[in-house]
């Protein structure tokens, strides 16, 4: 790919310019409602994102023959999801799969 085609084409169908050239007036201002402390104490903070893991994944770094490595991505999206499973079966870490 050259560096003057772009990877995707993209729009927020919005003008940026006049969006940019907007300046807030007073009675902008007057249009929003007085925050109370009734509204603060009902205020929800959410971060988002997934809870964590009472069992979280640990990240290591293992070196395995590449035709190891090709025979488990043969089988399709989540080989590794599937590797991790059938190596946590393994009687060498006395631990089962859940």
């Amino acid at each position: 790919m050259t560096a003057k085609r772009r990877a995707s084409h993209r729009t927020l169908k919005s003008d940026l310019s006049k969006v940019d050239a907007h300046r807030i007036r007073q009675s902008e201002y007057e249009e929003l409602p007085d925050l109370t402390s009734e509204m603060l104490a009902r205020a929800v903070v959410n971060k988002g994102g997934r809870p964590r893991s009472p069992n979280p994944r640990k990240l290591i770094t293992l070196r395995l023959p590449a035709e190891v490595i090709e025979r488990w991505r043969a089988t399709g999206p989540g080989w590794q999801t599937r590797m991790a499973q059938r190596l946590s079966r393994s009687p060498a870490t006395g631990v089962k799969s859940r």
